[in-house]
């Protein structure tokens, strides 16, 4: 069995047996090249979010480990002004977005006559709808990868079934059972099925990794959102003893 292993590699490394991709592309059905083609932008489609969510993941991750420690400063001293500033700085952190949004809604009620306590409901609501925005923000096209990871094989295997109708054609034409009548056909089903699975795989596994991600940066904003909180409450109980 080894030794036959061994030869069949060694045919195909040297072009004894292959696959000839121009004369099977050419001998396809209109439908089976749908398929290829509708696969293989499937792929490129998913590779391109892939590219663009690790970029942003990752700009979101290094500037929001510049931004704590700066922000963190900056409100231990009470200048909220600075902290926006700081916050404005950097637009791709996730923290940046939801903290600046707290820290305006809390500075644009802090100075008003509203009632004891407005002022941190107010900065609360305005925390959540950050959290909202930059978390449908960090996911967009996630969802996108898991629907190609589901339909790919699909899409796939109506290729497969494509092209075993097709060796049946074959037999019929050919008026033959041999390998000639139904290789075509079987051809264009195992690719079929090869690019739907080289397709949903990659799809799957940058799905799983992007939703771990996400979830992270999730308990990130929710914790950062947490401590804003607390500050402005203690901010508030110093501003109402001083009175």
């Amino acid at each position: 069995m080894l030794l036959q292993l061994n030869a069949w590699a060694f045919m195909l490394a040297t072009g004894t047996v292959g696959f000839d991709v121009r004369s099977m592309w050419a001998q396809m059905g209109v439908p089976a090249k749908i398929v290829v083609i509708l696969l293989f932008l499937m792929s490129a489609y998913s590779i391109g979010i892939m590219i663009d969510r690790a970029l942003a993941y990752s700009a979101a991750r290094k500037q929001s480990r510049q931004f704590a420690p700066a922000v963190a400063g900056a409100l231990r001293e009470g200048k909220l002004d600075e902290a926006i500033k700081i916050a404005d700085r950097y637009k791709k952190s996730h923290l940046a977005k939801v903290v600046v949004a707290g820290l305006q809604e809390f500075k644009a009620h802090e100075s008003g006559a509203e009632i004891p306590g407005e002022e941190i409901e107010a900065s609360r609501r305005a925390l959540e709808r950050a959290e909202a925005i930059t978390h449908a923000e960090l996911k967009r096209g996630v969802t996108a990868l898991a629907t190609i990871a589901a339909s790919a094989p699909f899409v796939g295997l109506f290729g497969t079934v494509v092209g075993i109708i097709n060796a049946f054609k074959g037999i019929s034409t050919e008026k033959s059972t041999g390998l000639g009548a139904v290789a075509g056909g079987i051809s264009e089903a195992l690719v079929a099925t090869a690019i739907g699975l080289f397709v949903a795989v990659p799809a799957v596994w940058a799905y799983n990794y992007f939703t771990t991600k996400l979830e992270g940066f999730d308990v990130e904003m929710g914790n950062s959102s947490s401590e804003l909180i607390d500050y402005f409450l203690k901010r508030s109980q110093r501003a109402a003893a001083a009175k």
